[in-house]
């Protein structure tokens, strides 16, 4: 949660911005919660004492989060991800700040990464995707990755931005610097040049990345629906009983 986030054109930290009356990241922070995750370390940059001030108030019960500034955020995210090396001496779980995404994402990732590969969890509902030109593309055959970027023409599932990474991503990054600069795209290409990157196929499960104010108002709508269909079903149960039980 390092960079600036211009292009959704909010008045505070990408991280921050409210949807449904909540700090985009408290969606996330849910999430990694209820999926079991207790320790979190978020990559802080931008307005980074506005970030940190914020995600505290944000974090859900039991889960912990350690911060660590990347004081070249203004670098691509690769960079950012190499901020956090030396806390990462074994595999770990990967999100980006921007993403909401649904929990059994995160449960399925777990369960099926490869600990020794770079796992992730990839959308194979290409028409679903809000904005397309955007969205970072993946080849794929079977459950292995073979090319990654926006600009594939030939692609046959999406980046979700949530990862299992083994610690040697680093050296990959680390190697894949132009000019001292890095994308998490490059490592997961050149990680993906080895065979050791697997895609997890999310199935019918939903996330929405939030870069524009396009993709912000899709989210909004989904989780408006949601919130409905619970209602919707709370209600159902209150009269059910109601005939069972009441007057």
């Amino acid at each position: 949660m390092a960079g600036m986030g211009t292009r959704l054109g909010a008045s505070m930290p990408k991280p921050l911005a409210e949807l449904l009356g909540r700090p985009l990241i408290s969606y996330t922070l849910e999430a990694l919660s209820r999926a079991g995750i207790t320790d979190v370390y978020a990559v802080v940059g931008f307005k980074k004492e506005m970030v940190m001030a914020g995600v505290k108030r944000a974090v859900p019960g039991k889960l912990n989060v350690h911060f660590i500034e990347n004081p070249e955020w203004k670098k691509q995210n690769g960079i950012s991800l190499l901020a956090a090396s030396k806390q990462m001496p074994e595999p770990f779980l990967l999100t980006m700040a921007d993403h909401l995404f649904d929990q059994e994402i995160v449960d399925l990732v777990l369960r099926q990464a490869a600990p020794d590969q770079l796992n992730l969890a990839v959308d194979r509902k290409i028409d679903a995707i809000v904005d397309l030109e955007d969205a970072t593309k993946l080849e794929t055959e079977g459950d292995r990755i073979t090319a990654i970027g926006k600009n594939l023409t030939k692609y046959d599932a999406i980046d979700t931005g949530v990862f299992v990474c083994p610690p040697e991503l680093f050296d990959y990054l680390e190697r894949g610097k132009r000019e001292g600069d890095c994308s998490l795209s490059d490592g997961v290409r050149a990680m993906a040049a080895d065979g050791k990157a697997h895609a997890i196929d999310i199935g019918t499960a939903w996330w929405q990345d939030v870069d524009t104010p396009e993709m912000f108002a899709a989210a909004e709508r989904e989780l408006r629906s949601r919130a409905a269909r619970i209602g919707e079903r709370d209600s159902a149960k209150d009269q059910t009983g109601r005939g069972k039980h009441g007057p």
